[in-house]
Parts: structure tokens; C-alpha cells; sequence
């Protein structure tokens, strides 16, 4: 059973990596009851309390707790509405991620092992007004098929099974941001073949029991 412990914690995970500045980021995880804890509005992740965390239904309403949820909830509760197996969902600004959000560029071409397998390709959805429904349809055309996006010229969504898996994702993706970065730097990283590629992706499957669509 989720807690609002849990969302403090992964708040000041997110704060204390720098994934946030000021009043940046919403976190929120879906209750056994088919509520969900979400943060508030106006809030820094590093001072976040379980004060701050309220609870609301799948229409975005409060049913506990004082104050007003974050203005994003509408991204959240689409991703739960499209995706049964997401339980909690991480939206953060990280300064390397934002920054391939910012430039125009995804995340989804084979480049490390370990992303390949556990974050897939990372789409950047088009750019939206935060808090509009345009925001959150952004994420459409790929909602079925990723867990982890770019928003452009906004930052990043990681969805996950649990709220460290989320966490972890976002955490991941910013290390890979990084990594990109830096290999561009040094003449522009190199992708993986087709050949090797495949190679992967069989021997995660026989392995590790990862079974992943090759398109």
C-alpha cells in the first residue's frame, strides 16, 4: 500500500538531485482505493511534507487534504486512465533531459545497453501549454508504448509500477541525457548495429526474460 511517506521521500530525492528548482515538479501514486496522492501546488519537493500531499479522484477533485493539487494533475491522471500497469508517475525538470526537450531532440536511438532494456526508446512529445489538456495529449501517440517521455521546451514524465520505479526511471534518464551530451561532445556518440542490436534483445529475452518490440 502506497503512503504519503513515500511521495516525501521521492520528493527529496528529486530536489536533492537537482531534477527541480523552486516550485518545478508533481508526484503523485495511485491508492488501493483508486484515488491517487498527488503533490500540491506551490510547494519546493525539498520542503514537501505529507501536509502536502493531497488526495484526489480520477476526475482531478481533492477528497483530503488542504490545498490545491498540482495544476498538472490532468498529465498524471491520463497516464493511469491509458496505462493499467502504472502506478506512479514523476514529472521533474532535470537539467540535462530538459535540455534535449528543449533542443528538440528524443532520447530513442540504440545507443547503451542497459537504456535499451530498461527505458526503450524516449519519445519528445510536442511541445503544449503546461496545465492545458494539450499538455497531457501530447503523450498520446506514445503512451502505449513508453514509460518514460521528453515534453518539449518542458522537462520530462517517468512512469513507473511503484513510486521508485518511477523515480529510478526519471534518474535514469537523466544520467543517459548526460552521457549524450558528453559523447556529443567528443564527436557524437555511437549507435549500436542492427546485428548487435538484435543480439541484445535475444539474449535479454532469453536471460532476462525482457521481451521488447524491435521497432
Amino acid at each position: 500500500m502506497v503512503s504519503k511517506k513515500e511521495i516525501v521521500e521521492i520528493c527529496r530525492r528529486v530536489y536533492k538531485n537537482k531534477f527541480v528548482a523552486a516550485y518545478d515538479g508533481n508526484i503523485s501514486a495511485a491508492t488501493e482505493s483508486g484515488t491517487f496522492f498527488i503533490t500540491r501546488s506551490a510547494v519546493n519537493k525539498g520542503d514537501v511534507t505529507e501536509d502536502d500531499v493531497l488526495e484526489i479522484n480520477s476526475d482531478g477533485k481533492v477528497i483530503s487534504g488542504s490545498g490545491k493539487p498540482s495544476t498538472e494533475n490532468k498529465l498524471h491522471l491520463f497516464i493511469y486512465n491509458n496505462r493499467l500497469d502504472v502506478k506512479a508517475v514523476v514529472h521533474c525538470h532535470p537539467l540535462y533531459a530538459t535540455a534535449f526537450a528543449a533542443a528538440g531532440m528524443a532520447i530513442d536511438k540504440p545507443i547503451l545497453p542497459e537504456v535499451i532494456l530498461t527505458l526503450g526508446k524516449i519519445p519528445l512529445c510536442k511541445y503544449a501549454t503546461p496545465s492545458t489538456d494539450a499538455l497531457h495529449l501530447s503523450l498520446e501517440p506514445y503512451i502505449k508504448k513508453s514509460s518514460v517521455f521528453l515534453l518539449g521546451n518542458h522537462g520530462a514524465v517517468a512512469a513507473g509500477k511503484n513510486l521508485k520505479d518511477a523515480y529510478f526511471k526519471m534518474e535514469k534518464l537523466e544520467h543517459t541525457a548526460k552521457i549524450l551530451f558528453l559523447a556529443n561532445q567528443l564527436g557524437g556518440a555511437k549507435e549500436i548495429s542492427n546485428e548487435k542490436l538484435k543480439e541484445l534483445l535475444s539474449i535479454a529475452e532469453s536471460t532476462y526474460g525482457i521481451k521488447m518490440n524491435e521497432e
